[in-house]
């Protein structure tokens, strides 16, 4: 049988419920980053396993990171990724002139 057992799917997916995410109030044309407009007011909804509930609201960016992120805690940096090699000299096919 190719397919995982169900009990391990269920744990996976009941892992996920209370997950929160902090979504503007009132969206432009698409999904946006949160960081352009850090003033405007927020939804923060819980994931109930089925659907996003709302959960609590916020007046900007700032105010639902806390709600987000309790107690101070703040996501870690991400981690180094492979250091670029300085282009070789000369004129290659791809480069600007």
């Amino acid at each position: 049988m190719d397919e995982e057992p169900l009990s391990e799917w269920a744990e996976r997916r009941d892992a996920r419920i209370g997950r929160l995410r902090a979504v503007l109030i009132a969206p432009r044309e698409g999904p946006q980053g949160a960081h352009l407009n850090p003033d405007a007011p927020r939804t923060v909804e819980r994931w109930n396993g089925h659907t996003w509930e709302p959960y609590a609201f916020a007046a900007d960016l700032a105010e639902a990171k806390r709600i987000l992120y309790p107690e101070g805690r703040v996501l870690p940096p991400p981690a180094p990724g492979p250091v670029r090699q300085p282009l070789a000299p000369g004129k290659g096919r791809h480069r600007k002139p």
